[in-house]
């Protein structure tokens, strides 16, 4: 048992010599040190969301338990509130992220909208799932040509490693729209993509029935639903990370898996936070005029 102090909390770590990412040689300590390191700007996305957590307690390639609720054998001092009449997690500290690792936590997902104003997402997000591992190129041609389109729109928009094989991309906006505003664009968006590209693109939500095409998913981006917070470490075999990239990144040529979490405290220092104009430099973005359209339209 190794302890360490975070916040001026002291936790004691169980088994930090025991081996989280094998292939990588990344303990549990090591672990811990990294979500200490990249703190600051993974809690700048998950603050005041409901946490929602991955336990991987037979290890990532076992099975994974799914956890919102505060454990009964949790310290009083981790960030919680009461929702909905249950007392759920919030992540909006570093001692109670390291608390949360030490736990057995290896996945950290929040919902679109804060726990203060449900229904109002932060953000659009569009998620690009590719049909195997070998098809990034195939996420990279759809993302450039949504980048594209968001852009007609008058819209910044983020690239993002979702941590496994495929890529997210976060618009952030104000909140003062719904979900089911949201939903709107979101599935003009996919439709259209979807005649655009039909031997390539399928908004298919049955695995078994989209074949060898990706999988434009507009639909995750509703209320309940979660998406890992940025820089939260995935349960592969790469110890890889969700990674916001830049654009050119994106357009020069990158693997997913080249974004771990050995490097991504150096990448930050390099490249500052990538993320920040959804978090700590917030845009919030207006929406009225694709509404507009699309009302006016019928589409």
């Amino acid at each position: 048992m190794e302890e360490i102090v975070v916040d001026g909390r002291r936790i004691e770590i169980t088994h930090p010599d025991k081996m989280i990412w094998e292939s990588q040689g990344i303990t549990k300590i090591d672990y811990i040190h990294y979500l200490i390191n990249v703190s600051h700007y993974l809690i700048e996305h998950a603050k005041d969301r409901l946490l929602m957590v991955w336990l991987y307690p037979h290890g990532i390639a076992g099975k994974k338990i799914e956890k919102r609720s505060v454990p009964e054998s949790a310290p009083e001092w981790i960030s919680r509130i009461f929702y909905k009449n249950k007392e759920r997690m919030l992540l909006n500290d570093t001692a109670t992220l390291a608390w949360a690792a030490n736990y057995g936590a290896i996945e950290f997902h929040v919902p679109f909208d804060c726990h203060d104003k449900p229904d109002f997402p932060m953000e659009m997000v569009f998620d690009l799932d590719p049909p195997n591992d070998t098809s990034f190129h195939l996420v990279v041609e759809v993302a450039l040509k949504l980048k594209e389109l968001l852009q007609s729109l008058g819209l910044l928009s983020v690239p993002r490693t979702s941590g496994s094989s495929g890529l997210q991309v976060f618009v952030p906006i104000e909140p003062i729209y719904t979900f089911e505003q949201t939903r709107r664009i979101t599935t003009f968006i996919a439709n259209y993509f979807q005649e655009q590209m039909p031997k390539q693109i399928t908004i298919e939500r049955v695995v078994s029935k989209r074949g060898n095409k990706l999988y434009f998913d507009y639909l995750q981006l509703w209320r309940g639903r979660t998406m890992p917070v940025v820089y939260s470490p995935r349960a592969k075999r790469h110890a890889t990370v969700a990674t916001p990239l830049t654009w050119s990144e994106l357009e020069g040529g990158i693997q997913p898996t080249e974004f771990t979490i050995l490097n991504i405290r150096r990448r930050i220092e390099e490249k500052g936070d990538l993320f920040k104009t959804l978090t700590t430099e917030k845009h919030n973005q207006s929406l009225r005029e694709i509404l507009s359209f699309i009302e006016k339209n019928k589409v």
